[in-house]
């Protein structure tokens, strides 16, 4: 296990809080899709322009594949945003975020010339909110927050290594 002394409790605070954040953004996706009955990822998938466009277009044109891949859609945000939240495997929580964010980046690149007529809330060159959110699950993924505050405290036990006082 890697060691943590030079973090201050703040610093884990500070983390824990971006985890919840990002876990409730996740949750709060995957619910909005649940309860929307018209909801697809369809319009999403045709739009792509980017690298496996081919892939993502023909998933569109296999009704039993949408279906499934709607179904990982929702139910991965719910996993994850759940695991985030609670505290609950958070490293594996945070891998399926990254990977699922880079699917939605690779779809939808902010990028030159690849205009989409899916609305969006801003205005965006190479970097917008899923690659941010996926930056932030990288460090996430580097530091045991769910062993300082989580249900990985209760299943593997707190965190081995002293938190230093402020400096």
């Amino acid at each position: 296990m890697a060691k943590f002394k030079s973090i201050v409790p703040w610093q884990w605070a500070a983390l824990v809080l971006l985890r919840v954040i990002i876990g409730w953004h996740f949750l709060y996706e995957g619910m909005a899709k649940i309860f929307n009955p018209y909801w697809s990822s369809a319009n999403y998938l045709v739009e792509a322009k980017w690298l496996f466009s081919d892939f993502f277009t023909s998933i569109v044109a296999k009704p039993n594949w949408l279906k499934i891949v709607d179904l990982l859609n929702i139910g991965g945000q719910i996993a994850i945003g759940l695991g985030l939240i609670t505290g609950f495997l958070v490293t594996p929580a945070c891998l399926a975020g990254i990977i699922l964010l880079a699917l939605y980046y690779v779809a939808s690149p902010p990028l030159i010339g690849f205009k989409s007529s899916m609305p969006v809330e801003g205005s965006y060159l190479i970097v917008n909110k899923n690659l941010v959110e996926l930056a932030s699950l990288i460090v996430l993924s580097l530091f045991p927050t769910g062993r300082v505050a989580g249900l990985d405290r209760l299943i593997f036990g707190p965190l081995k290594t002293k938190v230093s006082k402020e400096e």
